[in-house]
């Protein structure tokens, strides 16, 4: 399964992280690398790296954080802060990536596993494009985690993930499905101070049950019959 998951770290400030993280990625079998606007990769990133400089060598360099995730089918961002407030739809629900791997289990397609900055992680912006949220259980004491350290735990935990046989939706099928939903909004006199916050919901919601593309079918099918009673 690890062929069909890949890392995306954005926008990493020390080379030696992207060495690190490229030793972990070969420990746990995990050969696909994206690189966001990186630092400079030199002797520091192949001493830590040991023998997986070649995945430094083939990751793939992007300038933008949507160019980085355009290949994924399911895109699930990483992140040391959660919240509490089930109103906040940006960093919530986050699971567990023990749990992580039950919803992963079934799916045949593209994964991208994404990682933030080291000072300041993902962004509200970058969290809003990602389908699935996790976080990992840490001490409330201390809670910031070194970031090759994250990665390990959460490719650990993935490396157990079995090939799935379910045929999911593409990541731009469920987008159609969730425009749609906000075309429909927008129809009825859904209030427009609440379509942002609705919209992210709803990704969050289809990240988690992973629609087949028959079931987006059926879900848009449902959605025009509604169009065409309100005209």
């Amino acid at each position: 399964m690890s062929c069909n998951i890949g890392v995306v770290l954005v926008e990493p400030k020390f080379e030696g992280n992207i060495g690190s993280v490229a030793r972990v990625m070969k420990n746990f079998d995990f050969p696909e690398l994206i690189l966001v606007n990186p630092c400079r990769t030199g002797d520091a990133a192949r001493m830590l790296s040991v023998h997986a400089w070649d995945v430094i060598e083939h990751a793939r360099i992007v300038s933008s954080f949507s160019e980085s995730i355009s290949g994924f089918d399911v895109v699930v961002g990483c992140t040391g802060i959660v919240s509490t407030n089930c109103g906040e739809h940006v960093r919530t629900p986050a699971v567990s990536p023990k749990k992580l791997v039950e919803l992963l289990s079934p799916i045949p397609g593209k994964i991208g596993i994404v990682f933030g900055r080291e000072d300041r992680g993902l962004d509200n912006n970058e969290l809003a494009k990602c389908d699935i949220i996790t976080s990992i259980p840490t001490s409330r004491d201390y809670q910031s985690m070194n970031l090759s350290h994250a990665v390990c735990v959460v490719l650990y935990e993935l490396s157990n993930v079995a090939s799935g046989k379910v045929e999911v939706a593409s990541g731009f099928e469920v987008d159609l499905l969730i425009e749609h939903f906000g075309k429909i909004m927008n129809e009825s006199g859904y209030p427009g101070h609440k379509h942002d916050k609705t919209m992210l919901m709803l990704k969050r919601i289809f990240g988690r049950t992973l629609l087949t593309a028959r079931e987006v079918v059926t879900f848009r099918g449902i959605l025009r019959q509604i169009q065409w009673r309100f005209k």
